[in-house]
């Protein structure tokens, strides 16, 4: 079986690749396939995620997956949410998003900074498919007053995991990619379709 993922993120397709090699499942970047991306015009993190998942299966005529996440901080009614990849206005400047999620939380108490990751994945068998499947992840933490660690990306330096007692770019990989929204999220998907029959494990 080949689908297609609505992402041309490099580390997003390795990750989505190991997860199903062993279904049989081939996935393609949709930038291999002549894709361009979608206009995210929801308002969740699922609705885009359903809008990316659409277009790339109307435009491969694939079963299609996409995902959208983001870090949602609860002082600030959820934002920077959707928008966290350009909450600064320029989309992916990680350094211009945390200072501006520091800023608007200056004077806002440890107590009160709780947070979380946010990714929702969603599967079509086709760009009409009235039964899709839809997973969520969500890692809850708070954001720092300062960063910390070398490591990870995006707004990972001010994200604090009070489990581990470190912030998220202070973590072995292995153990993030372990705690992560998004691998909540991708078991979750995984289960459903194994579930739902969408997937059967190759022996």
């Amino acid at each position: 079986m080949k689908w297609v993922l609505a992402s041309n993120n490099a580390g997003k397709v390795s990750e989505f690749r190991a997860l199903f090699a062993d279904l049989g499942i081939a996935i393609t970047a949709q930038g291999e396939l002549g894709v361009e991306d979608a206009d995210e015009t929801g308002l969740s993190f699922i609705e885009n995620a359903l809008i990316k998942a659409r277009h790339a299966a109307k435009m491969t005529g694939l079963p299609a997956i996409a995902d959208d996440s983001g870090l949602c901080v609860d002082a600030l009614n959820g934002a920077p949410g959707i928008y966290s990849a350009r909450y600064a206005g320029k989309h992916g400047d990680a350094a211009a998003n945390n200072t501006q999620l520091l800023a608007n939380l200056a004077g806002v108490a440890d107590v009160e900074r709780s947070a979380r990751f946010v990714c929702a994945l969603a599967f079509v068998s086709h760009a009409e498919d009235p039964l899709p499947v839809i997973a969520e992840g969500q890692w809850v933490g708070r954001i720092l007053d300062t960063p910390a660690g070398d490591g990870g990306f995006g707004y990972d330096p001010l994200f604090f995991d009070a489990t581990q007692g470190m912030s998220a770019a202070a973590m072995p990989a292995a153990l993030k990619n372990r705690l992560s929204h998004r691998a909540q999220a991708l078991q979750q998907l995984r289960a459903a379709l194994l579930s739902r029959g969408i997937a059967a494990i190759h022996v």
